[in-house]
Parts: structure tokens; C-alpha cells; sequence
């Protein structure tokens, strides 16, 4: 059952994982909402939830459990120029690898804890993907996806 709502994927990533899950959920979940429009996070700032649209964060961790580098422009936004963002509607898909304890999915952390901050309403658990796990993380992705975008339409 396809809804007229948007879905925007905003995507950081250093080895394009991120960006591939992105368009595996765009490819396999566009039956389930009315448009799906995957943007990379180079040069966006703050003012990429001002659409009437529901939003996936999917990063990568980087380095010492940093948001990756074409990311850092959007997460720095959201503290240099924070407004209320109460009308954002949103899930996360955090990248990372277990091998490192003590930053596993940080940059997906980091936005989370950002925007809600802000006043962005998380829909859902964070979705952690583990690099170790041996499992393919664009299915995984899109199984997450398609449960979690009916509960996200249901929020509206």
C-alpha cells in the first residue's frame, strides 16, 4: 500500500556502504511510500529538513568515531545554527564495526543524539549495522526499512 509521503535518505559515507544501502532501500522500498530521494550529505546544512518529508540518517563511522568527512558540514550545522526542528520525523541507520567497542556506530550516534537535541521525533530503535557481522548491510538496510517506513507513515 503506497502512501503519497516523502522519504529522504541523506547520506555520509567515506566507502560509498552508506550510499549503497541508500539506493538499495530507494530500489526495494518504493512501493511502500509515494517518493524516495536519496541526497549525500556533501554540502547540506540545517536547512535539508525544512521539506515536508520523513528522514533516514544512514552514516558511517569514521576514524575516532567520527561523522564521515562529507557529513561533517550537516552535523556541524545542527550546532552552529540550531532551531527547533519539532516537525521532523526521523530513523537512523548507523554504520560501524564492533571491533572498535568504543566508537561501534558513532556517527549515526552523533546525528541521533544532534537532532533530538533539536526536537526531531526518532522513529524507531537506531538501526546498527556491524561491519563484522559478515552480513550484507544492504539487506539488512531494506529489511529495516521496510519495517520501520509503515510505522513512520503511521507518526504522520
Amino acid at each position: 500500500m503506497q502512501n503519497n509521503r516523502k522519504l529522504k535518505i541523506l547520506v555520509g559515507t567515506m566507502t560509498n556502504t552508506a550510499e549503497y544501502i541508500a539506493q538499495a532501500i530507494e530500489m526495494d522500498c518504493a512501493d511502500l511510500v509515494g517518493t524516495i530521494e536519496v541526497r549525500m550529505m556533501d554540502s547540506l546544512d540545517i536547512s535539508a529538513f525544512e521539506d515536508d518529508a520523513l528522514y533516514i540518517i544512514c552514516t558511517s563511522t569514521y576514524g575516532a568515531g567520527d561523522v564521515p568527512d562529507n557529513a561533517k558540514a550537516l552535523y556541524e550545522s545542527l550546532g552552529q545554527s540550531p532551531r527547533f526542528l519539532g516537525a521532523v520525523r526521523y530513523g537512523v541507520i548507523a554504520l560501524g564495526d564492533s571491533a572498535y567497542p568504543q566508537t561501534f556506530c558513532n556517527g549515526g550516534q552523533r546525528f541521533d543524539e544532534r537532532l533530538t537535541d533539536l526536537g526531531a521525533v526518532r522513529i524507531g530503535d537506531v538501526f546498527r549495522h556491524d561491519a563484522s557481522a559478515g552480513t550484507e548491510p544492504e539487506v539488512e538496510g531494506v529489511a529495516w526499512c521496510r519495517n520501520w517506513l509503515p510505522r513512520a507513515l503511521a507518526t504522520q
